[in-house]
């Protein structure tokens, strides 16, 4: 990492830039991620149910989904939200707030496709995450099954977070 690179990162953060992130980062980061989503998709239903009523404000009912497509329709969201976020900067929003980033192999992008298997594993299985607790490199079982690593990094662009 260069000087110019340096000066961004935060002097307090510098002598962890480019660590292994540990299970609090991660599960704060998660939250938020969660949260998110959440926020999206309620925003996603109050702005259908306003075109519903909209459209026939006479015969306006509000929407009601059922538990499981509730729950599809969040997995879904997810799954492509983490993708996304992953596969274009590594970094999802909660990722960003706790400095942290995806990298693949040699700490570079993670390729669409292990972002992909990656987003889905942490959706059906998220107590995965829990392993980076007594892992001794911190990594999930998703990152041990997909080759990735979860590491502090405060630069806004992915130029490849050194590894310990």
């Amino acid at each position: 990492m260069n000087e110019a690179e340096l000066s961004t990162v935060p002097l307090e953060a510098r002598p962890y830039q480019g660590t292994t992130a540990g299970v609090v980062t991660r599960i704060v980061a998660n939250t938020v991620d969660g949260l998110v989503v959440t926020a999206a998709l309620i925003g996603g239903y109050v702005c259908y149910a306003a075109v519903l009523f909209v459209v026939a404000p006479r015969d306006f009912r509000a929407p009601a989904p059922s538990l499981l497509v509730l729950a599809l329709v969040y997995f879904w969201f997810l799954v492509v939200y983490l993708t996304a976020a992953w596969w274009i900067g590594g970094r999802t929003l909660g990722d960003h707030v706790m400095g942290i980033r995806v990298v693949g192999r040699g700490a570079g992008r993670v390729p669409i496709l292990r972002a992909f298997a990656r987003a889905v594993l942490c959706a059906v299985f998220p107590v995965g995450l829990f392993w980076c607790a007594i892992d001794a490199r911190r990594r999930s079982v998703q990152d041990r099954m997909l080759r990735t690593h979860v590491v502090y990094d405060w630069r806004s662009r992915s130029g490849g977070a050194s590894l310990p």
